[in-house]
């Protein structure tokens, strides 16, 4: 019953910014923990970034300091914003919504390379 939607992947260079948006379809978007995982061919989907429905954040170390993820509760968007991409970044971006039950996108793709 929740579509989620991702958009903002692509190509981008080592160094560089891109920003990822997920797009709830409900309206009680604001109660749900929101998240960004990512995985790559042969690897298990790994967390990226939390944040929950009061804003606290969570991170896995391989991106603190580098990713920053927000909502919008308004228009029931979660954002994923990274900057200085390494080549270790390149996945396929997934969103996730939980609060009872989860709730998966159908990913993005991200690459990182020269």
């Amino acid at each position: 019953q929740v579509r989620l939607v991702e958009s903002g992947g692509g190509l981008v260079q080592p160094g560089g910014s891109l920003r990822l948006s997920c797009a709830a379809s409900r309206n009680a978007f604001s109660i749900y923990t929101m998240g960004w995982y990512r995985q790559t061919p042969g690897k298990q989907r790994e967390l990226v970034a939390t944040i929950t429905s009061g804003g606290t954040t969570n991170y896995a170390d391989s991106v603190k300091g580098r990713f920053t993820i927000s909502r919008d509760n308004v228009v029931n968007t979660v954002y994923l914003q990274m900057s200085s991409l390494k080549p270790e970044d390149t996945a396929v971006y997934f969103c996730n919504a939980r609060y009872i039950v989860e709730y998966w996108g159908q990913g993005t793709q991200v690459t990182v390379s020269s």
